[in-house]
């Protein structure tokens, strides 16, 4: 009996929440980053700023941001598996490979360029890495952060071999701003969250508040509305 009065509480949580997008994996609305495109000329686009980088190297650079956030997500989403993070970001370098094996040949020839010596260049290329991947971690947008590159580790799947820089200048916005302490837009001035799921349980081992697997709201009141 108390199996089935469990089962009765879930069936009205599922109701509650049963209109909340599939993708909606934290928040019941989620923050609105949609940015639009970028060249990577524009500050914080490519992490830390390319001088003189061509539009070329931009979009390589854009794609290689991609990558490394998408990375940094596979690693620290995996809290929630629904996000396919890992899956995805899996799945895109191996269909992108090509791609993302010549932004990192363009990111190359812009260094040496830049540092007049092969070897400095390379030097400055592995710290250049390093600043995109320590760029992407954060705690306080992670929710938001995670969300929004499951997102995009979808979208980057279903891209065009050879259009994975453009997806990196359509979304890289989009992904930056959800590093932000992004929370719940549904009541942006706070949701208050009683029991679990915003569920307030009943009492299971009260007998009086049941008769024949049937709660009753007459004598122990609203089973689930605090």
């Amino acid at each position: 009996m108390f199996a089935s009065r469990i089962a009765l509480v879930l069936a009205g949580g599922i109701g509650l929440f049963g209109s909340a997008p599939a993708s909606a994996q934290f928040f019941l609305k989620p923050a609105n980053l949609e940015s639009g495109r970028v060249t990577g000329a524009e500050p914080g686009m490519t992490g830390p700023a390319l001088p003189g980088a061509t539009a070329a190297e931009l979009r390589a650079a854009l794609a290689w941001n991609l990558r490394a956030a998408l990375n940094v997500a596979a690693l620290q989403c995996q809290f929630e598996p629904t996000l396919l993070s890992v899956d995805n970001y899996n799945s895109l370098i191996k269909d992108h490979a090509i791609e993302l094996r010549d932004s990192y040949a363009v990111l190359e020839k812009y260094f040496e360029r830049a540092y007049k010596n092969k070897k400095q260049g390379q030097l400055e290329l592995d710290k250049y890495g390093t600043r995109i991947y320590s760029g992407f971690s954060t705690v306080q947008g992670q929710l938001s952060f995670c969300q929004t590159a499951a997102a995009i580790g979808h979208d980057a799947v279903f891209v065009k071999p050879g259009k994975f820089g453009d997806l990196a200048q359509d979304r890289i916005k989009e992904l930056r701003a959800s590093l932000g302490p992004w929370g719940e837009q549904y009541r942006p001035s706070g949701y208050i969250v009683t029991g679990m799921y915003g569920v307030k349980m009943p009492p299971f081992g009260n007998d009086k508040c049941w008769k024949k697997g049937q709660y009753q709201v007459k004598k122990c009141g609203p089973l689930l509305i605090d």
